[in-house]
């Protein structure tokens, strides 16, 4: 379908701070033909992207079955294909949580680096971050010594947040706000397969093995970064608008008249510009422009990195093998995995047609009933096994299985419907263009630091108060949560980001 308009887009100095001229919008005229844009190289681009969310996702699921075989390892233990022996080693308990929290704190190094990198470009940063990536695997796979792994592992995690920091910022400048919450929806629906594969690979395979296996997906990444445009906005931004209209064409169809939207990025881009010019670092910390976004995405990150979900990711196989009678730990993990991936199918359809905000007030209710129920259970069983309460035989315990197998669904529904997507999602969306690079490096940082406490911690909750303590903890979080969500979050469902917004040069 056509729409019969063309687009004239004129441009009137504006003073700006400082005195500094800034061009604004005019009033924008239609005049003849444009066709409407296509979406399907929107869509190539973002699998392209989604070998990286894949990576992340192999990584994450990698953990949970990794550190249940690496607990069980005995020397001598793996075997070559020509019979060498590999040398095998132990690891304790606390060894075990440093290498699952060790690729969180070097997920926050990375994205304290993140800003500089894109800075050189969104292409160029997923180029130079997917091999060192593809390396740290393979290193992995052949460790002699659980202090190289420690070393993989941070490695891994720097690496991994810039990638998954540069995918989201790309996603976010290149989609027509109409599908950009889908199209993100995609790649965390990518990541949760890769999750899925790391639980299904975990438990035919031991840790070595796997972590060969996750080492295709970064390289996969390497290669599809050849093949597609850099984003338009970041061209505009580094004064490359040739090369701009090239990949906006590309982005939109090539049958698609672009020079409205192209006009309207540059001159908002242009105000954007002027604006830095006046910029101090008092000025840009102060400025509601920055700070808002802030602390509003890192309040998202803070209650989902500490409402449980880095303890389900990480020690699944070691929680359930705690709380379930009769079902296997690694086939209730696979479960996990494989509802994780249909809640993440489900959100990429719902973001934007129900929108951002009642999704996040429906997950965290639900995450906070299903953390609650989990604990209690956890308390029940515990008790029942210490002073010989009702249904002290194991063999009866296992019957009762699907009340925390349940607790633990609903909760990863919730988390993959609502609050995960999501504050990844407005990362994107709340900052606006000259302060994007810095805005997601400090938002990415922070919940990757939170994630390394929430991880490291996971293993002192539980000596300290328990399981099920630890889980009425990330209830009380949860609730803490939905109280965040309802009075700072913003609906951002089909809004534009600044510089695509026709009026937000004039708004200026």
């Amino acid at each position: 379908m056509s729409l019969h308009h063309k687009y004239y887009v004129t441009t009137v100095p504006d003073e700006g701070e400082d005195g500094f001229k800034m061009p604004r919008a005019s009033v924008v005229h239609m005049t003849s033909t444009a066709t409407r844009p296509q979406h399907m190289s929107q869509v190539l681009a973002t699998l392209a992207l989604s070998m990286g969310t894949l990576a992340s996702g192999l990584a994450k699921g990698y953990t949970s079955p990794a550190l249940d075989s690496i607990l069980d390892s005995q020397p001598h233990l793996y075997h070559s294909a020509s019979n060498d022996t590999w040398s095998g080693f132990s690891v304790t308990k606390q060894e075990a949580s440093w290498v699952a929290s060790l690729s969180m704190l070097g997920a926050c190094v990375g994205a304290m680096l993140g800003d500089w990198i894109m800075r050189r470009g969104r292409r160029l940063a997923l180029r130079v971050s997917s091999l060192p990536l593809t390396a740290a695997w393979i290193l992995t796979g052949v460790a002699p010594s659980v202090e190289l792994v420690y070393t993989t592992s941070f490695l891994g995690g720097l690496c991994c947040s810039v990638i998954m920091m540069v995918t989201q910022v790309y996603i976010s400048e290149i989609s027509m706000p109409s599908i950009r919450g889908c199209l993100s929806a995609m790649l965390k629906v990518v990541g949760h397969v890769g999750v899925l594969l790391s639980y299904i690979a975990g438990t035919y395979l031991n840790w070595r093995q796997s972590a060969l296996l996750v080492a295709v997906a970064p390289l996969m990444l390497f290669l599809g970064a050849l093949f597609i445009p850099e984003t338009p906005s970041y061209l505009v931004l580094n004064g490359k608008d040739e090369e701009a209209a090239q990949s906006l064409q590309w982005l939109r169809g090539s049958h698609v008249d672009i020079r409205h939207e192209l006009q309207v990025i540059k001159t908002n881009i242009l105000a954007s510009r002027a604006r830095r010019y006046g910029l101090t670092f008092r000025n840009s910390v102060m400025t509601p422009r920055l700070y808002k976004p802030i602390a509003i995405t890192c309040g998202l990150m803070f209650f989902q990195r500490f409402s449980g979900a880095n303890a389900f990711n990480y020690y699944a196989v070691i929680i359930f093998r705690q709380t379930l009678g009769g079902i296997n730990p690694h086939g209730a993990t696979i479960a996990l995995g494989f509802v994780q991936l249909l809640a993440s199918l489900l959100s990429g359809f719902l973001i934007d047609i129900v929108g951002r905000l009642p999704l996040l007030i429906a997950s965290t209710v639900f995450m906070s009933l299903a953390l609650a129920g989990f604990g209690s259970y956890a308390y029940y069983n515990s008790m029942s096994q210490t002073q010989n309460l009702p249904y002290p035989d194991p063999s009866v315990i296992g019957q009762h299985d699907w009340i925390p197998l349940l607790c633990v669904l609903v909760f990863t529904t919730a988390l993959a419907l609502g609050i995960s997507p999501i504050s990844w999602l407005l990362i994107g969306e709340l900052f606006p263009l000259e302060y994007r690079g810095l805005g997601s490096s400090i938002s990415t940082s922070f919940s990757y630091f939170c994630a390394f406490f929430g991880i490291k911690l996971f293993m002192d909750f539980q000596q300290t108060l328990g399981l099920h303590g630890a889980f009425w903890f990330y209830a009380a979080m949860a609730v803490c949560g939905l109280c965040f969500v309802v009075c700072c979050v913003p609906e951002t469902k089909g809004k534009q980001l600044d510089e695509m917004n026709p009026d937000y040069a004039q708004a200026r």
